[in-house]
């Protein structure tokens, strides 16, 4: 088995989370910073030192711009379908995303300019002790039964998480800071987003401003900073196009030209003076479909396990007998995985900081054993999957530098 002390003990292929000045969390706190607000965060980041580590101006205006999927390695390599980025490659600051790699982890730690740990968001799918349910953390919702699927790739019966948003995660957010301070904050996004439950655990605390299309929420950004204050704008088409089609996919290429396209024209239309941030939450990986695993088709990977959470980058494996049964499961997995991935027990795992500070009462909805897939190699369960899910070909969730390094772009409109 893997037991892994402190984060360096990574194998050298891979990068472990910062949860500092240097990573992901910093970046709202960093916007308070600019618009001239104290705060300091509960795993003690402080704005005014985030402002200053990140580079950000003081200004009356700041717009937050979070690209879902679009990693600094993926727009580094792709750049030539992005103009406006590319002209910025070389002040392009590198950051580290969360461990997993992944959105619900991500957009929490960003949110509150804290860690996985202290949200209580880890992964796509993860356990909730007080129901025994699979919960996704992005739909927010539960199948209360997830041994129970009618036949691989099925479709799953879900009900709406019945944990409120509030209670889950229980941080306060960077909007709610800022708006308790007086500063006018809206977020701008699909009107479905309005009061879902990732919104309310993650960013709750702005005014929703709906637009559909990119070009309307660019508008919605436009008119909303003819009065000082932050804004929010969150696209999730690049990740959504990366998963279906693959990052290195003519789609993709589409989908970043559109999004490039569209931050130049915001760049241009916003007051002189306001602060443009650009990041994201994480990069991907292209999956390659000869070197997966199915864990309802190995019965060592079975054994011992009551429920597969997480995603096929980032696995939460609850143990049967909890903690009692983890070394058997950690040390079947490594032996059947090998060099393919790395497996530590929940306790490893914290003490190594993959999820930060954790909180006492996040502990139970951590795996038992955690699994970080290398390479191109993932894991899946076609027990509790859906078809469509088996079927991605852009993935994200594990340590590769593809996946946890992630972009910053500062600009200042003219």
């Amino acid at each position: 088995m893997t037991a892994l002390a402190l984060p360096d003990d990574l194998p050298d292929d891979l990068l472990a989370p910062t949860y500092g000045t240097d990573s992901l969390a910093a970046v709202l706190p960093g916007a308070a910073g600019a618009l001239g607000v104290d705060l300091t965060t509960a795993t003690g980041l402080t704005s005014a030192g985030c402002a200053a580590a990140l580079g950000l101006p003081a200004a009356e205006r700041v717009v937050v711009v979070l690209c879902d999927g679009l990693g600094y390695l993926n727009l580094s390599e792709r750049a030539g379908h992005a103009p406006f980025l590319r002209r910025r490659l070389p002040e392009t600051r590198e950051l580290r995303t969360t461990f997993p790699s992944t959105t619900a982890a991500a957009l929490s730690a960003f949110g509150t300019g804290t860690a996985p740990g202290r949200t209580g968001m880890l992964g796509y799918t993860q356990r909730n002790p007080a129901t025994g349910g699979l919960a996704n953390m992005v739909s927010w919702t539960e199948q209360s039964d997830p041994t129970r699927v009618s036949r691989p790739g099925g479709q799953l019966m879900a009900a709406t998480l019945p944990v409120p948003a509030e209670q889950l995660q229980r941080e306060p957010t960077v909007f709610e800071v800022l708006t308790a301070a007086g500063v006018r904050v809206t977020s701008v996004g699909p009107a479905r987003f309005a009061g879902s439950g990732m919104t309310l655990a993650a960013l709750r605390g702005a005014q929703f401003l709906a637009g559909e299309s990119l070009a309307q929420r660019v508008d919605g950004v436009v008119r909303t900073l003819r009065s000082p204050g932050l804004a929010y704008l969150y696209l999730s088409d690049v990740d959504k196009t990366g998963h279906q089609h693959g990052w290195q996919s003519w789609q993709w290429g589409d989908e970043l030209e559109a999004f490039d396209r569209e931050l130049a024209r915001l760049v241009r239309s916003v007051p002189a003076g306001t602060l443009v941030v650009v990041t994201a939450d994480h990069g991907q990986v292209e999956v390659d479909l000869a070197d997966r695993v199915d864990v309802a088709e190995v019965p060592a990977l079975a054994q011992g396990v009551a429920m597969v959470g997480g995603e096929p980058r980032a696995v939460h494996l609850y143990a049967d007998g909890g903690a009692e049964g983890a070394e058997g499961v950690a040390a079947r997995w490594h032996e059947v995985l090998g060099e393919r991935a790395v497996v530590a027990r929940r306790s490893d795992a914290v003490a190594a900081g993959w999820f930060g500070p954790v909180a006492e009462h996040v502990l139970p909805w951590i795996g038992d054993v955690v699994v970080a897939p290398r390479g191109r190699f993932t894991i899946v369960d076609s027990r509790t999957q859906t078809r469509p899910s088996l079927g991605l070909l852009g993935v994200h969730g594990s340590f590769t530098p593809e996946e946890m390094t992630i972009p910053l772009v500062v600009a200042v409109a003219d």
